[in-house]
C-alpha cells in the first residue's frame, strides 16, 4: 500500500485516509492543523492525538522534517537555510523580513521548487549545479512549516505573510506540485497565507503563464524577463529558444487579459546590459501590457563573470523607462553579505564535501 507524505495532503485526502482506517473525521481535521498550522516536526508533538492512533496513521503517512543544515543570518534580518531532503540532495530557501508602518510586519519566504534547475539561466548559482529532480508537495511546502517552525522557538506569534516561488528551480516546470502546495499553504486551518500574497517567478514556460491564468488566477506571476530582444536573451536565458520573446509576451498578455492583474517584469541588472538602448528596447517590448518592472542589481557570483552596476547606471536605466510611461521600481537590496542568490549557498556547501 502506497506511503504518503503527510505534508503533502489537503484535509480532505487526510479525511479520506483516516476513514479508511477506521479513524474517527476528526482526527483528520486536527491532523492537518498539527502539521499546517502548527508547523510541528514530529508525531510525538501532537499532544492530542493518542499514541496508537498516531502509531495507526504512520503506517500509511510518511511524516519527515527537512534536515536544516546550515542557517545564515544577514545584518538586514534576512535568514538564508539550507536543507537536506531524504534522498540527500539539498536545497535552499530564504525568509526575508520587512518592516511595515501598519500593525504587522511583511515576513517573506523565497521557496525552492526544484533541486538545481534544468534553465540554466547565466547569471544564476542554481544552473550552474544542473537539475537533479522536481520537489514533492511536502518539499515544497515543508520548506515554509519548517522555517515557521525554527522562527517561533524565537518569535511564538511568527507569521508567514508574503510567498515567493523564486529560490532555486523554475516553478512552471513542477506546475501541479507548485499549485496544490499554494492549496495547502492557503488553506484556512492551514498557515492561512493570502493568495494575493503568492507570486510565481517563472523565466518564461509560456503555455504554463497561460494556464496559470485559467487555474488559479489569484496568484502574483513575475517573470524573469531581463532582456527586450531574442539574441540577447537566448544567451541570459536558454528557455527563450523554446518560448522566444513574441509567444512570451503573447501569453502574458493573454494572463493579464484574463485575471485583470499586472505582471511584474524582472530585469537583472549588470555592468554591461545596464545601458540606454537597453532600456529604450525595454520600453518599446513592454509598451501597453500591464505591467511593472522591476530592476535587480545581479548579484556576483562566481563563474558568471558578471558584475552588478553602479547605481547612477540603474538610475539613469529607470529613469528612460519612467518617461516611456512604464512603471518602475529598483529591488530592495537584502542578504547581500550572505550571498543571498539561488544557488550560492548550496554551492558553497557541496564544494566544501569535495
Amino acid at each position: 500500500m502506497e506511503n504518503i507524505e503527510l505534508r503533502g495532503c489537503l484535509e480532505d485526502e487526510l479525511t479520506e485516509i483516516c476513514l479508511q482506517i477506521g479513524l474517527k473525521r476528526f482526527r483528520a481535521i486536527q491532523l492537518f492543523e498539527w502539521v499546517q498550522q502548527k508547523a510541528v516536526r514530529s508525531w510525538d508533538e501532537m499532544k492530542n492525538v493518542g499514541k496508537s492512533d498516531r502509531h495507526t496513521l504512520s503506517t500509511r503517512l510518511r511524516f519527515y522534517a527537512l534536515d536544516k543544515i546550515r542557517e545564515q543570518r544577514s545584518k538586514d534580518g534576512t535568514r538564508k537555510y539550507l536543507f537536506r531532503l531524504e534522498d540527500g540532495e539539498t536545497i535552499e530557501c530564504v525568509l526575508m523580513d520587512y518592516a511595515r508602518t501598519t500593525s504587522r510586519d511583511r515576513h517573506t519566504v523565497c521557496v525552492s521548487t526544484q533541486v538545481g534547475c534544468p534553465v540554466g539561466c547565466s547569471f544564476c548559482a542554481t544552473g550552474l549545479e544542473g537539475f537533479r529532480r522536481n520537489l514533492s508537495v511536502a518539499e515544497i511546502v515543508g520548506q515554509v512549516l519548517d522555517i515557521t517552525y525554527y522562527v517561533r522557538q524565537e518569535d511564538p506569534d511568527f507569521q508567514v505573510t508574503n510567498l515567493v516561488f523564486m529560490g532555486m528551480g523554475e516553478p512552471l516546470l513542477n506546475y501541479d506540485r507548485v499549485l496544490k502546495a499554494i492549496q495547502l499553504l492557503n488553506h484556512s486551518r492551514g498557515l492561512n497565507i493570502g493568495m494575493r500574497r503568492m507570486t510565481i517567478s517563472t523565466s518564461g514556460v509560456a503555455p504554463k503563464i497561460v494556464q496559470l491564468a485559467e487555474d488559479n488566477p489569484q496568484v502574483g506571476l513575475a517573470v524573469s524577463l531581463h532582456a527586450a530582444q531574442d539574441a540577447i536573451r537566448n544567451d541570459l536565458i536558454p528557455m527563450n529558444r523554446r518560448y522566444p520573446l513574441e509567444q512570451l509576451m503573447k501569453a502574458c498578455r493573454e494572463y493579464t487579459q484574463r485575471t485583470k492583474r499586472r505582471i511584474t517584469y524582472e530585469v537583472a541588472l549588470t555592468s554591461e546590459n545596464a545601458k540606454r538602448e537597453e532600456a529604450e528596447a525595454l520600453a518599446r517590448l513592454l509598451k501597453g501590457h500591464l505591467g511593472h518592472v522591476n530592476l535587480i542589481p545581479v548579484n556576483p557570483v562566481e563563474g558568471t563573470g558578471m558584475e552588478r552596476p553602479d547605481p547612477e547606471k540603474i538610475r539613469r536605466f529607470a529613469q528612460v523607462l519612467e518617461e516611456a510611461g512604464i512603471s518602475v521600481s529598483s529591488r530592495e537590496e537584502r542578504g547581500t553579505d550572505i550571498d543571498a542568490a539561488c544557488g550560492q549557498l548550496r554551492r558553497q556547501w557541496e564544494g566544501e564535501l569535495k
